[in-house]
Parts: structure tokens; sequence; C-alpha cells
């Protein structure tokens, strides 16, 4: 995570494999199956990294620590 060009929030950036992966996950989540090979693209383009932007009033929890925009740009501060 680190600070981003849309100001405060939080920004989790992703590989090109987690993008695929997420993605599966909601596939799968909705009951949709691939079987066999398959390529995965966004915008037309085959997804090398993405990142999600979360806006100060959200939130990241990762390993149990919640961190909103706002708590990260306090912390950024005093490193």
């Amino acid at each position: 995570m680190k600070v981003n060009k849309h100001g405060d929030g939080v920004l989790v950036s992703l590989s090109g494999d987690d993008v695929a992966r997420a993605i599966i996950t909601y596939l799968t989540a909705h009951r949709i199956y691939i079987d066999g090979p398959m390529t995965i693209r966004v915008n037309d383009q085959l997804c090398e990294s993405g990142a999600v932007y979360v806006d100060p009033a959200g939130a990241v929890i990762k390993k149990g620590f919640r961190i909103t925009g706002n708590d990260w740009k306090n912390k950024r501060g005093a490193e």
C-alpha cells in the first residue's frame, strides 16, 4: 500500500496474476466456471498490473489491521 495520485486514501497495487485471480474468484462466486486454458484481458489488453483505490471514508483490512485513508495519511506523516 502506498500514497497515491488520488490524494488521501489507500492504494492497493495488484499484479496481473492478482487481477486474474480476483476475476476468477468473482466468476466462481457467481457460479460461472471455466474449464481449461483461458486468457483474461482488461480494457482489451492482457493485464500486467492493476490497482484498487479506497476512498478515505473506506478502509483496508490486512492481516487483522484496519487502515483507513485518514489513518494512512497520519502514519505517513510520522515516518
